[in-house]
Order: C-alpha cells, then structure tokens, then sequence
C-alpha cells in the first residue's frame, strides 16, 4: 500500500495573471522539472501553516493572504499525495531561490518553462479559467441592449462569457449566441452556451455550461474544450468532479434577483460545500466585482454574475 502524503502548494500570482513556478534541484527526485512551490504537511499542521512555513524556507518570504482554491490527488512510484493549492496573492520580502535550481514567472495560456511535475500539470487548465463569468440576459433586456452591454464589457477586460437566453426560441438563441461568439473571439474571452452541447459544438463555440439536471444525467463529459456545470449540493460538485468537468457554479450565496425566493446559502456553507475538491468553483448569488476578495477567502475560484457583470 502506498504512502500517504499531504502537501500544501502557493500559486503565488501577480495582479497581471502571472505565477511563480520554480525548477527542483539537480539533487531532488524529478530533477530540471517545474512545480508550484510547496512542501510538505507536518504531523500536527495545517495545510495552510504548512505553506507559510514552507514559502518562508523555500523563498524567504511571509504570507500575508493565502486563500484555499483546489485538491488534487496524484499517485507517484513512491507515494499517493494530496496537493492542497492554495492562491497567494499578497505576501512581503523578496523572492529567494533557496531551494530550487531557478524560478521563473509565468501565464498559463502560454508556458514557457517545462516540463512540469505530474501532479502539478492539470493545475495548469485550471489557471486558465477566467476569474468572472458573465451569463447574458438579453431575453429580459434586448438583444441590441445585451450586445452594447458585452462591447463594453469585453473592452474593460472581460473574459468569459456564457450565453444563457431561457426565453428565446432556438433560431434566435443561434443568433444571439453567434454574435456573442465573434465578439468574445475578437477580445480572446471564452464563450460557452447554456444547456445544450450539440449546438455549442455546432456553432463553434468554446464550451458549454449544464444545468444540475444535465449533469447528473451524464455518464462522460461532452467532447468540448470547456464544460461546466451549475451545482446546488456537495454530490452534485463531486459527480462534475467525477466527471473531469472544468468548472462548477454554486449558489445562490445571496439573494438573488434571478432566483426570488431562493434560500442564499452564504459564505460559510459555500466553503463547506467546496472544501478539497479537484475543480475550481464559481461563487454565483447576488455578487459583484466587489465580492471577489470574499469569494476567493471562501474557496472560490471567481465569481459568476448576471446583472452585476454590464454594470
């Protein structure tokens, strides 16, 4: 039986996107390769403790904000580890290579160091993912109205869009969600479409994203580049996990106008609900751009937004 081995990894980032990987040493096990750094979990810490003092040895610097964000499992040679990320977006001193051979600042949609460690690699897909999702609601507002909103939107750095139009019928929706699409490219921000797979892959889209019912009704993911899924329980998140989904969404964590009359299961709950899974989440209920920090201190990768997201 393999040992089991607990490790707490930063992704440490820079408000530009950006990342610090670093390159283990000529005298370590996958030498020359990259990774997050990390180390580690002691007998009687957290994983958290175990990161502030492994980024402390490892790169001479003090976390002042640590915000937990995926679990991954990875079976090795040697040993079974449990990756615990966490995203480290402030911390103080200057960046030492204590332990590693180099370190290097990188963006995930265009690496420039390799090759990475096993166990770190899907993290990689996972970096990608934009931080807000914004759903459209040109059916409540007007189509016309929902296309200057996306301009503007797009052109303020917005980077994923999901199409979702309830009250359109299918030949408008097409449409719409066409138009949306060669906008989004124009700006290289995803556009996914709600609830159906086969017309998100006949219109090019990026992904799709699924309703609960959906995805419990699936037995394999959609062949698409993208594919989430909006979620309410825990078995509900673990099934997407199950799955290999992308994302999920969870809500409402606030009231919301969408839904009237929703219970909001507020922060709380959400980080209960999200705690070690391999997937990111989006926090979705109510939110703005002024939630993220919150969101983000409660586990979730982002924030999904309807109204909030044109203002």
């Amino acid at each position: 039986m393999l040992k089991q081995v607990a490790v707490a990894a930063a992704v440490i980032t820079r408000p530009d996107g950006s990342f610090l990987l670093g390159q283990r040493a000529t005298d370590t096990v996958y030498s020359g390769y990259w990774e997050f750094p990390g180390g580690k979990v002691e007998a009687g810490e957290t994983p958290r403790d175990a990161l502030v003092r492994e980024l402390s040895e490892e790169l001479g610097i003090t976390v002042r904000v640590a915000c937990p964000w995926l679990m991954r499992e990875h079976v090795y040679e040697h040993a079974h580890v449990r990756l615990h990320f966490f995203e480290v977006p402030q911390w103080t001193g200057e960046l030492q290579p204590n332990v590693h051979a180099a370190m290097a600042w990188q963006f995930a949609d265009r690496l420039e160091v390799g090759p990475m460690l096993p166990a770190n690699g899907p993290i990689l897909k996972a970096l990608r993912l934009p931080r807000m999702m914004a759903l459209t609601h040109a059916f409540e507002i007007g189509v016309e109205a929902q296309l200057t909103a996306l301009n503007q939107a797009l052109a303020r750095g917005l980077k994923c869009v999901q199409v979702r139009e309830p009250g359109m019928d299918a030949t408008a929706r097409d449409a719409f969600a066409h138009a949306v699409l060669e906008r989004c490219k124009a700006h290289g921000a995803l556009a996914l479409l709600n609830g159906d797979a086969v017309r998100a892959q006949a219109l090019g889209m990026d992904g799709v994203h699924l309703s609960a019912q959906q995805l419990l009704g699936l037995s394999e993911r959609p062949a698409l580049e993208w594919v989430g899924a909006s979620c309410h329980t825990r078995v509900e998140l673990e099934h997407a996990a199950r799955l290999g989904l992308d994302y999920a969404v969870l809500g409402a964590v606030k009231p919301t106008a969408s839904h009237p009359g929703q219970p909001a299961i507020g922060w709380q709950s959400f980080h209960a609900m999200t705690r070690d899974l391999p997937l990111p989440v989006l926090a979705i209920g109510g939110l703005a751009a002024d939630d993220m920090d919150e969101a983000k201190q409660a586990g979730a990768h982002g924030i999904a937004c309807i109204r909030a997201a044109w203002q």
